[in-house]
Order: structure tokens, then C-alpha cells, then sequence
């Protein structure tokens, strides 16, 4: 399959992200959620937008750590196995399709007032026209979702700027008429308004420098976003006395009726239009990525994962595009706040997911952003999570459970019998009941998705560390049994017979090797060719004593090189030198389950490269 082309910059991922969050919950669901919680609706935007928080920073780091197609869908996969994997990148395809639908339908309400059209063909033919778009890649998708949410914003702003003069404190009287406990309940209702974060999450493998580019982008987001909320509800809430408010299905527009006369309601009417395009246009991009990801494990029929010269997966496109215009058609009142609880599970799966892959011991799980206050921000995040979906209602979590049990039979009859996966929650039950339980196929696939990430060129040391010989030595204890050691394996390995190699080691050694830190020590002695370097590297338990007065060796380099390689053993010096001196290089070697994770701990390091031009 061909790979997706890495197009999308900063801009592009923040109005992704936020162009899918401005819509119906700006739009529509004011009026309701006032009808609920009286004037301190602003507070329940803004705990929603906090209690988002929690799920938004466990979600970026994770995807700086594995950025690839598929968000929550592929890490899902890697840490809690195929089957939770499967059920959750359906669910989410479902519930970004549908979410994408609803906004369709937005346009329909709207469009009608001005035009003789029926509404229905109107959304088909949006619809086939947001397919056509899909197709052409996502650099163009980005740039139209640029555009969209720059001048959303920029009304808003005007909208706001301009509206903060004219409210009346009366109308935040009673503030709380429900009290507190409605406040809370209102702050579920509109949490699905802070779904769009998951779809960056289904283009990260799309992105530009991901292990920045992403958490940046899905920060700055969620912060415009809910001040935007919060700013905008508040002025709605003071312009408007809350008969004229509750229940309304355009309260934005009505406000803006009441500061600007008819102007202004067609303005902000024209802006929710532009919302709706927007969310349509992020939904239908993400959603499809999902289809490619479950296609590359054989979850879905690998047709699905097919991808054009432009870097679109044309197929996936397609089949959520005929889904989302097919869901025109449905009566989508109960469907989309299943969706909406889809989406609560996500943000609670990835705070689940996050104490999974922390508590691991996975090697190469290294992403490029932490979350702060690990672990006590997940776990309050995941008990908000819970409290928000019961507060769903019992209609929409049956729904909800349908279509679980739907994904569920979906991988029992397809999906068990095409894929199987080492995941996450293997190493830590295996560090739990310390039983084999991993072959360490996952380390591999996370130590390729970090050199992509990296984009790491490679260079002399690089390609010493491929080829060399790691060794995992248990029985030495003393520097004459090691030294017999490694001579056996040099000789395995036609450098030297056995007792050369032992002797060379021990005049090397006389001499004193080369301390690099505690614990770590470096030695060298000729290679019989003059072109010719290979390095060994040894990992010593429970560690060796060189010399006299030194701590015990637990990682030790040999570089055995011929007189014209004088070049690339500096190189090699000066990499070791880097990876041996970072905080985590001991830990990680001493956790290393074998020599593969040996050479991956050698291999990924940090440090500096000098590559050829």
C-alpha cells in the first residue's frame, strides 16, 4: 500500500481540529443548554472544555509517539489488543460519519430560507461534492479547511468584540436556577461540541513534524475553542432574555438579530454555514483514514486501504462518503447522541490507553510530548468521562451497546481470523506475572514508526549497530571470563580464533579502557583488515569490574577496527558518547528484554547524526 503524503503543517491541524469543534454545539445547542442550566451554561462549556483537557493531552501523547492513520483506532489496537482495536475504529468511523451527516443536515435547515431547492438535494449534492474534494488529497482538504475556519473565527470575533458592550447583567439573573447539579449534566450534553480532536488523531501520520506539530496544534486548539465557546455563549446569554433563549434552535443568529438588526442574523447564519462545511469537510477526511488503518491490519477488506498517486485513500473515501450521505435519509435524533457517547468512551479509552503504555515497560514507546500530572489528570479524567456518559441516558447507551456488539461480532467473523497482535497490555501483564507473554513483534513496529517520525537519516554509527554483534552475558563476573567470552564470539564470527581474540582483549585492557560514565565502558583493539570496523556491544549482569577502583561495567562497547577506519571509530566515539550519557540510556538498557531491544536502545537513541551528503 502506498504510504499518505505528509502535507499538513500547524495551521492545518489547528483548523482541522477546530473547524470540526464549531458547529452545532456553538450553533444550535446554546439555546438548549440554556433551558437547562439558566445563565451558568457558560460554565458548563468551559468545565466540558477543562474535563476535554485531560483526554486531549493523553491523546497527544500518544500520537507523538505512534503517528499514524487510524488515531485511536491504531493505538487502541497497540495497546489493548485487536478486539477493543476493532470495535473502537468502527465506532468511531460511525460516529465521525455521522457527526459529518448532522452537519449536512445543519446546512439543509438553513439553506432552504433562501432558496426554492429542496433540502435534501441540497445535501446530496454537498456531500458528493465534499467526496470529490476528499479525493483530491488532504493538502487541498487542509487548505479549504483553512480558509473556512479563518473567516469563522473572524466573525466570531466581530460578533464578540462588538456584542461585549451591549450586555445586560439582568439576564444572568437567577444565575443558577437548576443549581450546580444542572450545570454538570449540561456539561455532558455538550461535550460532543470538543470531538473534533479525534480527528487529528486520524491524519497524524499526515503531518509534518508530528512530535511537535501535533500536541501544539491540538493544545492551541482546544484553548481558542473554549474561550470562543465560553466567550461567545456568555455575550449570547446577555443579550437575549431567556424566554427569547431557551430551546432556541439558532441562538447565535438571535443574538446577533438583537445587536445588529436582520444583518447580523444573516451574517452569523452565514457563518453557521460555513461551521457546517467545515465540520462535514473534517469529518468525511477523518472518518476515511479510519476504514485505511483497519484495512492495513485486516481488519476490513484490504480493498479499503487502497491509495492514490495524490495520498488519498480513495476507496475508504468513498464508502464513508455513500455512508454519510446514505444517513440523510435516517432519523438521526438518537443515533447521534450514541455517537456522541462514542465519542466520551474515546476520550476515556485514551486516558486508559496512556496508563497502559506508561506502565508497559515498553522500550519504544517514546513520544515526543509527556502529559503533565500523570497519573492523577487521566484518572479524573476517566471518572468524568464515566459520570458524563451515564448522564447520556439510558436510550443512548443501549444504542451504544448495540453497535459494540455489532463491532464485537464483526471481528469474531471476520477480523479474529485475518489478524492477531502483540499489544501493550501483554508486557504489562507480563511484568505483572512475570510469565512469557510477548515476542517483542510490537517493540519492532514501534521502533519503525519512531525512525518514520524522525525522519532520521542514517549514518556510520547506524549502520555499525545493524550489523554488529549485541550480546546479553549473563555467567562473567570477573574480566578474564569475559574477556573468553567475547573472544568465542569474535571467533564465531571469523575476526580472530578464540585465544587472540582473549589475549588482545586483555593487553587492551591493561592499558584501561575508556570510562565513559558509570557503568559504561568502551574498548578497542585492531581488526586484521585495515577496511574493515565492527562493534560489539555486551550488556554485563550482574556487571564486571575492569579495574581496580572502578564501579561495575554493565554496558560494554568494543570497537574492533582496521588502521584506515580511523574516521568512522571517532564517529562512533562520539555517538556513544550521546546515547550513553542520556538520563535514560541505563534504565532502558538494564530493562532491555533481549539483544533486538538491546541494538533498538542503541539505534534510537538521542543524539546527533553526521550523515553523508
Amino acid at each position: 500500500m502506498a504510504d499518505l503524503n505528509k502535507s499538513m503543517g500547524l495551521g492545518t491541524v489547528f483548523c482541522l481540529a477546530s473547524g470540526a469543534m464549531i458547529s452545532s454545539g456553538l450553533f444550535v445547542l446554546p439555546g438548549l443548554a440554556h433551558a437547562q442550566a439558566g445563565p451558568a451554561v457558560v460554565f458548563s462549556y468551559f468545565l466540558a472544555g477543562c474535563l476535554a483537557a485531560t483526554g486531549m493531552l493523553s491523546l497527544a501523547e500518544i500520537i507523538t509517539a505512534m503517528p499514524k492513520a487510524g488515531g485511536d483506532y491504531f493505538y487502541i489496537t497497540r495497546t489493548l489488543g485487536p478486539a477493543a482495536g476493532a470495535v473502537s475504529g468502527l465506532l468511531t468511523w460511525f460516529s465521525l460519519t455521522l457527526k459529518s451527516a448532522f452537519a449536512l443536515v445543519g446546512i439543509m435547515a438553513f439553506a432552504p430560507s433562501g432558496l426554492s431547492i429542496p433540502p435534501l438535494p441540497i445535501g446530496m449534492v454537498l456531500g458528493v461534492i465534499f467526496i470529490f474534494i476528499n479525493l483530491t488529497g488532504a493538502q487541498k482538504t487542509g487548505t479549504l479547511q483553512i480558509i473556512l475556519v479563518t473567516l469563522l473565527l473572524g466573525l466570531l470575533l466581530i460578533y464578540a468584540l462588538l456584542g461585549s458592550n451591549q450586555v445586560h447583567p439582568k439576564y444572568f439573573q437567577p444565575f443558577l436556577p437548576q443549581g450546580w447539579s444542572a450545570v454538570f449534566s449540561t456539561a455532558g450534553m455538550v461535550f460532543v461540541a470538543y470531538g473534533g480532536l479525534l480527528n487529528i488523531a486520524s491524519v497524524a501520520e499526515e503531518v509534518k513534524n508530528p512530535g511537535r506539530t501535533i500536541p501544539l496544534g491540538m493544545i492551541l486548539s482546544l484553548m481558542v475553542i473554549t474561550l470562543t465557546y465560553t466567550v461567545v455563549v456568555f455575550i449570547t446569554t446577555g443579550v437575549l432574555p431567556a424566554q427569547a433563549l431557551d430551546n432556541s434552535l439558532t441562538p447565535i443568529s438571535d443574538g446577533a438579530r438583537a445587536l445588529f438588526g436582520e444583518w447580523g442574523y444573516w451574517t452569523i447564519g452565514a457563518a453557521a454555514m460555513l461551521a457546517f462545511i467545515s465540520t462535514a469537510n473534517a469529518g468525511l477526511l477523518s472518518a476515511s483514514r479510519y476504514l485505511l488503518a483497519l484495512s492495513r491490519d485486516r481488519l476490513v477488506p484490504q480493498m479499503l486501504g487502497k491509495v492514490t498517486s495524490k495520498g488519498a485513500p480513495v476507496n475508504a473515501i468513498l464508502l464513508t462518503g455513500a455512508f454519510m450521505i446514505a444517513s440523510l435519509f435516517l432519523k438521526l435524533d438518537a443515533l447521534v447522541q450514541a455517537a456522541s457517547t462514542v465519542m466520551l468512551l474515546a476520550y476515556f479509552l485514551a486516558n486508559a490507553c496512556l496508563i497502559v503504555l506508561r506502565e508497559s515497560g515498553l522500550l519504544n514507546y517514546r513520544p515526543s510530548f509527556r502529559a503533565p500530572g500523570y497519573p492523577w489528570v487521566q484518572i479524573i479524567g476517566m471518572a468524568g468521562f464515566g459520570l458524563l456518559i451515564l448522564e447520556m441516558g439510558y436510550q443512548a447507551i443501549l444504542i451504544s451497546l448495540a453497535l459494540v456488539a455489532g463491532g464485537l461480532l464483526f471481528y469474531w467473523f471476520y477480523g479474529r481470523v485475518k489478524a492477531a497482535r502483540e499489544s501493550a497490555i501483554h508486557h504489562l501483564l507480563e511484568r505483572v506475572t512475570s510469565q512469557q507473554m510477548v515476542k517483542g513483534e510490537l517493540e519492532t513496529e514501534l521502533r519503525d514508526i519512531l525512525k518514520e517520525r524522525d525522519q532520521h537519516c542514517q549514518d556510520t554509527f547506524d549502520r555499525l549497530t545493524r550489523q554488529g554483534i549485541i550480546l546479553d552475558i549473563k555467567e562473567a563476573t570477573k574480566p578474564e571470563a569475559l574477556f573468553t567470552l567475547l573472544g568465542k564470539e569474535l571467533a564465531v564470527h571469523h575476526l580472530f580464533n578464540q585465544e587472540t581474540a582473549a589475549n588482545l582483549l586483555a593487553s587492551r585492557e591493561e592499558k584501561g579502557s575508556t570510562v565513559l560514565l558509570q557503568g559504561v565502558a568502551i574498548s578497542d583493539i585492531p581488526h586484521p583488515d585495515p577496511d574493515q570496523i565492527v562493534l560489539l556491544a555486551a550488556r554485563l549482569e550482574p556487571g564486571v569490574v575492569l579495574q581496580k577502583n572502578q564501579e561495575q561495567t554493565r554496558a560494554f562497547f568494543l570497537i574492533v577496527l582496521g588502521k584506515n577506519k580511523t574516521n568512522e571509530y571517532l564517529q562512533a566515539l562520539a555517538a556513544l558518547a550521546q546515547i550513553t550519557h542520556h538520563f535514560d540510556f541505563m534504565p532502558n538498557w538494564l530493562a532491555g528484554r533481549d539483544s533486538d531491544r538491546l541494538r533498538d536502545v542503541l539505534l534510537l537513541g538521542p543524539r546527533r547524526r553526521l550523515c553523508e551528503v
